[in-house]
């Protein structure tokens, strides 16, 4: 029974990191059609500035952790705004060119990183309280998988009453619809479109510290490894779908941490037939919208 328990917790635990990294993505793609891979370049910057201000202030301290993970989301913001107004705004109606720049980006991103902070991991130790356990129905669970649920569920909230309740958001939603008829009224969509790209920025640098500390280590690679299990649960929930992408989440994670426990470690390959049933069964994914 404690290792159910174990599994399924610490595997919704993982769903929550997948979901974080996830969440930008699907955002930026659901509101501007921008398949966007530098998002990993932006969660791993995030977490070497993080780890930077963790080092600085004591990496024990929860007033470090929690000055890390914000000093990570305004760099995940400035980067994602940057890359925007540079990169992605020329290139708004062409679609296999904002593909071709973004994965380019990402592996300039990977070069820079190395040459910058070396091509091995840097280990971090955060609060001591992360590296304790806390029972449940007789299963230990590490208590950083509380801390990335927690924060999965705030992002998720957040970002739900964004788009819902406030102007920008509306104007956000409306420029998707109809871009031509918003401009119209006097509203500059741009800047809000550009406001989503930082939104999505900050979201992956949220993503990119706690990985970090979920890891125990950052390096150049951090982005790219987490990026790939984040565009599977972008596609099985539904391009473009924070309902969706939340719900994948939990269904790669929990399958993948089941296989790996009972299935020999075949998590990963588990992994790939759910990502091939969806696209052949669903195409849409989970809660997309049909073409």
């Amino acid at each position: 029974m404690s290792t159910l328990v174990l599994t399924l917790i610490t595997g919704i635990g993982l769903g929550a990191l997948y979901f974080l990294v996830a969440s930008g993505l699907s955002l930026i793609y659901g509101l501007m059609h921008v398949l966007n891979f530098a998002h990993g370049a932006f969660l791993t910057l995030s977490a070497f500035m993080g780890f930077m201000v963790a080092q600085a202030l004591g990496t024990d301290s929860w007033g470090s952790f929690l000055l890390s993970v914000l000093v990570g989301a305004a760099v995940g913001a400035v980067f994602a705004t940057l890359t925007e107004l540079v990169l992605i705004r020329p290139l708004y109606e062409r679609h296999i060119e904002q593909v071709l720049v973004t994965v380019g980006l990402s592996f300039a991103a990977v070069a820079l990183f190395e040459g910058i902070w070396g091509t091995d991991p840097i280990h971090i130790s955060g609060p001591p309280w992360l590296k304790q356990t806390t029972e449940v129905l007789g299963a230990r669970i590490p208590n950083t998988y509380w801390v990335l649920m927690i924060a999965a569920v705030l992002v998720l909230a957040a970002l739900v009453l964004f788009l819902q309740k406030t102007r920008y958001g509306m104007i956000i939603r409306a420029g998707v619809e109809n871009r031509s008829m918003v401009t119209a009224l006097g509203i500059d969509v741009r800047r809000s479109f550009t406001l989503v790209f930082a939104i999505g920025g900050a979201a992956a640098g949220i993503g990119g510290v706690l990985a970090m500390h979920y890891s125990t280590f950052v390096s150049a690679h951090l982005g790219q490894t987490l990026l790939i299990f984040a565009f599977i649960v972008t596609v099985v929930g539904g391009l473009g779908s924070l309902t969706g992408a939340a719900v994948a989440s939990v269904l790669v994670a929990v399958l993948q941490q089941f296989a790996n426990f009972y299935l020999g470690g075949t998590g990963d390959f588990i992994v790939v037939i759910l990502l091939a049933v969806v696209l052949l069964v669903r195409p849409s994914g989970l809660l997309g919208r049909k073409a």
